[in-house]
C-alpha cells in the first residue's frame, strides 16, 4: 500500500453509497484510495475491470496494454472509442477512465507484458489482476506475483464461459498449479460477446476491492465457472500441486 491518504469531504460524498455496505465503510474506501493495482491488458475483460476499480475509487492503476486501436476491438473494449481507431489504446483508456474519476493515478503503459517489464510491474502494484489473453503472459504474472507475494485475479472467458480465481501467494494454488504447461490448442483470436467480458471483468473488479478492503470471501483455492449459455455457474475446490514448478519452488 502507498502512504495512508484520509478522504476528503468530496470523496466521501462521492462514494457514501458504497461506503453504507456493511464492513466496508469509511476505512474500506480509504484503503481503496491508498491501493494501486495492475491490469493487463485493458481489452475486454480488463476495461470493465479497470472502469469498475476507477468507479470504486481505487486510487492507481498501472494498465499494460500496447498497440492501436482496430474496428474489431469496438464490440467489447469499451474503454475505445470509434473516433479514435488507429491511435494507441493506452491513451484512449486514460483519456475515459480520467474522465470518470479525474482524481486517479494512470501509469499508463503502451507494451504488453513480457520478461523484461513484468518484474517492474508487478513490484510497484498491491494486486495484480490479470486480464491477458496468451498464456505467455499469464505464466509470467504468475510466477512474478508469486516470487513478489502480490496477490494475482486471474480472468479469463471463452465465448460465452468464464471463469475466475484468485491467488495467495504462499497459500492458495497458483495457476501453473491449474495448468503445469500451455495448452496446446490454445488461439490468440477466439469467439467473444462483449457483454460476457464485462461480465467477468465486473466480477474480477469486485474481488479485487474485496481483497483490498479485507471484504466478504476471496475465491481461495477456488475456481468459479459459469456459461452464460445457461446460466449455470459452479464453484470447483482447487488445491496446490505438491510438484508445481512455480509456487513449491517459490515458498517463503
Amino acid at each position: 500500500m502507498t502512504k495512508n491518504q484520509p478522504l476528503t469531504d468530496d470523496e466521501r460524498a462521492i462514494w457514501q453509497w458504497q461506503m453504507s455496505v456493511p464492513d466496508f465503510g469509511e476505512s474500506g474506501q480509504e484503503k481503496l484510495k491508498n491501493a494501486s493495482v495492475l491490469i493487463s491488458r485493458c481489452g475486454g475483460v480488463g476495461s470493465a475491470v479497470a472502469y469498475q476499480l476507477a468507479a470504486a475509487g481505487v486510487g492507481r492503476l498501472v494498465i499494460a496494454h500496447r498497440g492501436n486501436i482496430k474496428p474489431s476491438d469496438l464490440n467489447r473494449q469499451l474503454l475505445m472509442t470509434h473516433d479514435a481507431i488507429g491511435t494507441p489504446r493506452i491513451e484512449s483508456i486514460e483519456r475515459r477512465l480520467k474522465a470518470l474519476n479525474p482524481r486517479l493515478e494512470i501509469v499508463g503503459v503502451n507494451q504488453n507484458v513480457n520478461e523484461n517489464n513484468v518484474a517492474t510491474l508487478v513490484e510497484q502494484v498491491d494486486i495484480v489482476v490479470d486480464c491477458a489473453p496468451l498464456f505467455e503472459e499469464r505464466f509470467l504474472l504468475n510466477e512474478h506475483s508469486v516470487r513478489l507475494g502480490k496477490p494475482m485475479v486471474e480472468c479469463a472467458m471463452y465465448e460465452l464461459e468464464a471463469r475466475i480465481m484468485t491467488i495467495l501467494p504462499g497459500r492458495t494454488a497458483c495457476l501453473r498449479c491449474l495448468y503445469p504447461s500451455f495448452p496446446l490448442d490454445w488461439k490468440r483470436q477466439f469467439p467473444v460477446f462483449g457483454a460476457v467480458s464485462g461480465t467477468v471483468g465486473s466480477m474480477g473488479a469486485i474481488e479485487t476491492i474485496k481483497l483490498i478492503a479485507d471484504l466478504g470471501k476471496p475465491l481461495a483455492n477456488r475456481l468459479l465457472l459459469f456459461d452464460l449459455r445457461d446460466f449455470s455457474f459452479q464453484t470447483v475446490r482447487i488445491q496446490r500441486d505438491p510438484n508445481c514448478t512455480c509456487c513449491t519452488t517459490n515458498k517463503e
